[in-house]
């Protein structure tokens, strides 16, 4: 997606318009020695190093004055081992391209996200992640990992290999070097069967706990200036499989969610005093459905509507009192929000720098329609977030820096050590890093 440099000024641009930057030079690398030589270039240069995915963070994390890394002649999958049930793909590849390559071989991730465009290792290096009661984040799936160090040696590393660095390079945010190759643990491909309906908000704070419980993967949306959430959840079934038809995918997926969506924005980005109604009529137009189908097709839809987003994990007995502080803060603000508010949760996981790290996790993201400003919104959400020792999403928004992180991580220490042991020339630095994880 709108990744690529907008050609002849050479500046690098994200997928959400919010983050510009001017590498040096970029480099395509078709293979780990390709790309290994040049982080010892940059090195002879002087050079800082970044690799970029699809440029789906909202934050600056992949963004770079030195070489900018683009990974997309490393794509593919390596190797699929049935007998240890994994499949080691290259780091380059698209989660939407990994996702069918393993449906044609009958096999899925536990969990994935709600968005598919992202490479794996832009996805697991910034932490990604859907919902799910017992699955955590896609890089919580991963059993090893290949990544190029900062002298331009390659690492592999796993729980056996390596192990201090396979805690904390699942969720590395760039740090630690540049991941080549990722080993997912798969599974037979399986049905889930997804049930979605409208509910009232103060009935899904009510019965959150239970809809967590009873469900494999729980998730809602709340219209802001309404009573009205939308619910989801996703469960395996036995089957059979019931795909949503294709004009119903195409309403759904692609007039609502998309089209209708993208007007609704336009009209509230113009005229701020129409969300209100927008909201109202948009948390009507989501209607009851039940449909059965593989998991990559139930747990991801397409988003084409551009937006920017913060999301931060709070512990998940927090969560229904931090969305009612929200609301009410909303509903007396003046504020005009057109998107909704989206609540998801993660198990806790042992990956030094996940959101999710050492505690049962619930996600609370806000987003606004992209050229909207969203100063205001996002920092009164913040102040809400952050008393409950909130952690954001390492490549949303946010205005955290290390000081903070080192007080809501337990683990932060580990991370900054092992940094200052793999990259003590600091070659995969930026302003991004220097901020979130300190000099």
């Amino acid at each position: 997606m709108s990744s690529t440099a907008s050609g002849k000024s050479g500046t690098w641009r994200n997928w959400g318009g919010n983050v510009a930057a001017r590498p040096a030079r970029e480099v395509v690398p078709a293979s780990v020695e390709e790309l290994a030589d040049a982080v010892r270039r940059a090195a002879e240069d002087g050079l800082t190093v970044k690799a970029v995915g699809t440029g789906h963070s909202f934050t600056s994390i992949a963004a770079t004055d030195g070489v900018l890394i683009r990974p997309q002649l490393l794509t593919g999958i390596r190797d699929i081992d049935r007998t240890a049930m994994t499949v080691t793909v290259e780091a380059g590849t698209p989660l939407k391209r990994l996702n069918t390559a393993l449906a044609r071989e009958g096999l899925s991730l536990a969990n994935m996200g709600d968005i598919m465009e992202q490479t794996v290792s832009g996805a697991v290096s910034t932490g990604t992640h859907g919902t799910g009661r017992d699955s955590g984040s896609i890089a919580a799936q991963i059993k090893a990992l290949e990544l190029v160090t900062a002298d331009g040696s390659v690492l592999t590393c796993s729980e056996k290999e390596n192990p201090e660095v396979f805690a904390a390079a699942r969720i590395g945010l760039g740090a630690l070097g540049v991941v080549t190759a990722i080993t997912f643990a798969v599974e037979p491909v399986f049905l889930l069967t997804a049930r979605e309906e409208p509910m009232p908000f103060a009935r899904v704070l009510a019965e959150f706990d239970q809809l967590w419980a009873e469900n494999e993967h729980f998730e809602f949306y709340w219209f802001p200036h309404t009573e009205r959430c939308s619910t989801k959840r996703n469960n395996r079934s036995a089957g059979p499989e019931r795909p949503v038809g294709r004009l119903g995918a195409w309403f759904e997926e692609e007039f609502l969610s998309n089209g209708v969506w993208q007007v609704a924005n336009l009209v509230g980005r113009g005229v701020p005093a129409a969300i209100p109604a927008i909201a109202r009529v948009a948390s009507h137009a989501w209607s009851a459905r039940t449909y059965t189908d593989i998991p990559y097709k139930v747990f991801t839809s397409p988003r084409r509507v551009r937006f920017v987003e913060m999301e931060y994990a709070l512990p998940r007995e927090a969560v229904t009192d931090a969305l009612r502080e929200l609301k009410s803060m909303i509903d007396r603000s003046g504020l005009r929000i057109s998107f909704p508010v989206e609540v998801r949760t993660a198990p806790a996981d042992d990956i030094t720098l996940s959101t999710a790290s050492g505690r049962d996790s619930a996600y609370i993201a806000v987003h606004m329609f992209k050229g909207t400003p969203f100063q205001a919104y996002f920092t009164a959400a913040e102040r809400i977030f952050t008393a409950y020792e909130g952690r954001p999403h390492w490549g949303k928004v946010h205005t955290r820096d290390a000081e903070y992180f080192a007080q809501v991580y337990p683990r932060f220490g580990e991370f900054t050590a092992l940094r200052d042991r793999l990259d003590p020339q600091r070659r995969f630095q930026n302003a991004y890093l220097r901020r979130v994880l300190g000099q």
